[in-house]
């Protein structure tokens, strides 16, 4: 198929990725297939986001820190808010937050671990990012506060938006099985 655009299939440089080098690329499925062991809380979410979020996205998860100028990075993908913003896709101002767009919540356990915290993404621990998952919904009436987040029990969140996409009709990915 390569050969068919006019470039070769092997481009003759790089090496194959050991095992142990692939083990660092993953991508959590909808349904939380691929979500590792571990757990969370509210209580532990709220002193791990007080210790590595509130700077970038403020200590009541209400965005960038007030009265600090925002990055030119962080304009471009909104203010960092990550609660509130229900009902307001479909106005000419909408808020995209967590609470507001996100469909699941695996979703968010998946992108706290890959890109958080911003100066040094995938340093989290799993317990963390279920921690902060936690805290997160827990802020966001998504979930009672009294509630712990896991491989089990993530999957089964339902996100206030969930119902607010089309679904997509292409063949599941490899990477997802």
């Amino acid at each position: 198929m390569a050969e068919e655009r006019g470039y070769p299939a092997r481009f003759g440089f790089g090496t194959t990725p050991t095992e142990q080098e692939l083990a660092g690329f993953f991508a959590i499925a909808p349904d939380g297939r691929r979500l590792p062991p571990g757990r969370g809380t509210y209580t532990q979410g709220q002193a791990i986001y007080a210790d590595q979020c509130a700077a970038c996205h403020g200590d009541k998860l209400e965005g960038w820190a007030r009265g600090m100028a925002m990055p030119p990075e962080m304009a471009a993908m909104g203010d960092g808010r990550l609660v509130g913003g229900r009902g307001t896709l479909a106005t000419p101002m909408p808020v995209l937050t967590v609470e507001s767009y996100w469909p699941y919540a695996t979703t968010l356990w998946d992108y706290i671990k890959r890109a958080m915290p911003q100066a040094t993404p995938g340093s989290l621990s799993d317990e963390d990012v279920y921690s902060l998952v936690a805290y997160i919904l827990g802020e966001a009436n998504i979930l009672p506060k009294s509630a712990a987040v896991d491989a089990d029990s993530l999957p089964a969140v339902t996100m206030p938006n969930r119902d607010g996409f089309v679904p997509d009709p292409r063949p599941e990915l490899e990477i997802y099985r």
